[in-house]
């Protein structure tokens, strides 16, 4: 929490709904440390687009 809340700055709410992951993400980025994980490859992306596609929808941020 102190992390989430003190040197990352994030709200209550915004602290409360990232999963593990993220606040770990977000804490090494924070301090620059460089992401543990390889960049995700081509197929992948494939497979994320193919699994949660886009469907026209418009998010209000881009409008």
């Amino acid at each position: 929490m102190e992390a989430g809340l003190g040197v990352l700055g994030h709200a209550p709410d915004v602290f409360w709904r990232m999963t593990p992951r993220e606040l770990a993400a977000a804490i090494a980025g924070r301090s620059g440390e460089r992401a543990r994980e390889s960049p995700m490859g081509k197929g992948e992306l494939a497979a994320l687009m193919q699994q949660f596609p886009d469907g026209g929808r418009r998010h209000e941020r881009d409008r």
